[in-house]
């Protein structure tokens, strides 16, 4: 932002110098939030108040945007905000940062998947989001809740556990509770064994070269597969 201050009175050219120092502090912001994940949940999430953990699992997010881990599980009780960051605002904070990035999320419904997608749609078209990652929206013909492109060539998809998910790609997986409360739960190993064939032969293949996978979930039970 270039001001002409030739000819200006002397308190046009202080009017003129205070929009660059407050344009200097909002691109120095931008650039802030746009590497903190923190800062970010906060700038859209105003009443948002952080306790510990949440600050570990920012750092996990983070070291994933940096390149630094390609694999990440989650695993937290209900209520502790895991599948808001997870799902909500992490996908958003990283189609900002990588307008062009292929988002595969999942999780042990359709229609859950989708509200995830819903949300993530609907905050990326606010202005708050806007004034954070100028210039990245959503594309005029693509706008299902559960199925959307970005304006530079980024795509979201969404699916069950169980669906189907030929023809994506996927830089970034994230799988939000494969298993209900209640599969959780369960002594029949026959359900943990199913998800996991399934994530083998959908999700998984769908990963690109130096994608990263996210699993965020409660544990129900000490079965547990090991995500390669």
């Amino acid at each position: 932002m270039a001001i002409n201050i030739e000819g200006l009175t002397p308190f046009e050219q202080e009017e003129a110098l205070k929009k660059l120092l407050l344009r200097k502090k909002i691109l120095e912001l931008q650039t802030k939030q746009k590497d903190d994940f923190l800062l970010f949940v906060k700038s859209v999430w105003p009443e948002f108040i952080a306790g510990n953990h949440h600050k570990i699992i920012a750092k996990k997010f983070e070291a994933i945007a940096t390149k630094k881990i390609k694999r990440l599980i989650v695993n937290m009780p209900p209520r502790h905000t895991k599948s808001e960051f997870a799902s909500f605002l992490f996908p958003a904070w990283m189609m900002g940062r990588e307008p062009r990035l292929k988002i595969i999320q999942t999780s042990h419904t359709a229609e859950l998947a989708q509200r995830f997608g819903r949300k993530v749609r609907n905050l990326i078209d606010t202005q708050d989001y806007q004034n954070i990652f100028p210039g990245m929206e959503l594309s005029a013909d693509s706008k299902a809740a559960g199925r959307w492109e970005t304006n530079q060539g980024g795509e979201y998809f969404s699916a069950g556990v169980g669906g189907a998910i030929t023809g994506r790609g996927a830089d970034l997986l994230i799988i939000d509770d494969p298993h209900s409360e209640q599969e959780g739960a369960s002594s029949d190993v026959n359900i943990f064994n199913r998800t996991y064939e399934w994530y083998t032969s959908g999700p998984r293949q769908r990963l690109q070269p130096k994608g990263a996978i996210v699993v965020v979930m409660t544990r129900w039970h000490q079965k547990t597969s090991q995500v390669k």
